[in-house]
This record gives structure tokens, sequence and C-alpha cells, in this order.
């Protein structure tokens, strides 16, 4: 029974090792770089897009509180 319990202790830490194994390998490649890549160009974009509508917010505020016009009704 000992030897039975060792023996899928074993065979489960072999499958584990295995599929990391796998995992960095997956990574190291070029496809793994540019998978890499693309995550990081993704979320710099995500990072853009999220200023760019704080700024558009706090505009809307500033501009609420001073009683200025926007600037669409100012060009008209």
């Amino acid at each position: 029974m000992k030897r039975l319990v060792w023996m899928g202790i074993g065979v489960a830490i072999g499958i584990i090792a295995f599929r990391k194994v796998t995992e960095a390998q997956s990574n190291l490649g070029p496809e793994g770089l540019n998978r890499a890549v693309g995550r990081l160009a993704d979320g710099v974009y995500d990072f853009a897009d999220a200023v760019r509508d704080g700024m558009r917010e706090r505009e809307t505020d500033l501009r609420s509180a001073l009683g200025v016009e926007p600037e669409e009704s100012a060009r008209r």
C-alpha cells in the first residue's frame, strides 16, 4: 500500500513537471514573445484610453464649474 501511494505521488509530480516544462517552452519561442508583446501593447492602449476618458471627464467638470460653454457650442 505504501508503494502505491509513493508511486501515485511520483506520477503526479511527473505530470506537473511535464506540463510546466511544456508551458515554459511555449513561452520561450517567438510565438511566446509575440504574445507577451501583444499583451503589453494592449495594456498600454487600455491605459491610454483610461487616461483620455479621465481627461475628458475632468475637463467637463472644470467647464461646468467655471460656467464655460463646451467647445462644440462655442464654435457655432
